[in-house]
């Protein structure tokens, strides 16, 4: 049929959208099972891995350290360490471990199958100035500041207490020793 446009343009051809048949591309050598995964991928889906896991930390151990249980994590691609500390429970009674049941719980871990806690990943936090911070709902910090600032001492009172109980104990040498030289002095 003419062209009834009237003018002198050009036609361009259409292209087929459908896909290549295996006729139109080049044959697959006989060895595709042997050729393994192109370094090329290998090395996005890591660096893809690693960026989508920047603000996670995973538990690597939980163990018992007297009174307390700590948990330890690690990032996924990288050596440093975080430690939480919780207390454990003491007396056959979980009340005394309320922190340390609220972590289990938004971790998704059952107090019965502690063993599935190692592995987990947990939101955290990295501060240049402070290190690693596991996010507010891991740490239960739904808890009043009053709270916070109670285990706050208690942690450091158990910390120094060796320190503390000598110290006690030279102050009362001293002190019983001015009573004596003011009373027979």
């Amino acid at each position: 049929m003419a062209d009834r446009s009237g003018d002198d343009a050009e036609t361009t051809a259409v292209e087929d959208a459908s896909p290549p048949s295996e006729t139109d591309s080049d044959p697959l050598p006989d060895d595709l099972d042997d050729a393994g995964v192109d370094e090329a991928v290998k090395r996005r889906l890591r660096e893809a891995y690693l960026n989508d896991e920047e603000n996670a930390l995973i538990v690597t151990r939980v163990r018992s350290v007297g009174d307390r249980v700590v948990v330890e994590m690690r990032p996924p691609h990288g050596d440093a360490t975080h430690t939480e500390r919780f207390d454990a429970p003491r007396d056959g009674s979980l009340q005394e471990s309320e922190d340390f049941l609220k972590f289990l719980d938004a971790a998704g871990v059952s107090p019965l199958d502690v063993d599935e806690l190692v592995g987990a990943r947990v939101p955290a936090t990295y501060d240049s100035e402070t290190g690693w911070r596991v996010d507010a709902a891991y740490r239960a910090e739904s808890a009043s500041a009053g709270e916070n600032r109670f285990a706050a001492v208690r942690e450091w009172l158990w910390t120094y207490r060796t320190w503390l109980l000598a110290a006690l104990l030279v102050g009362g040498e001293l002190a019983f020793v001015a009573v004596i030289i003011l009373v027979y002095g």
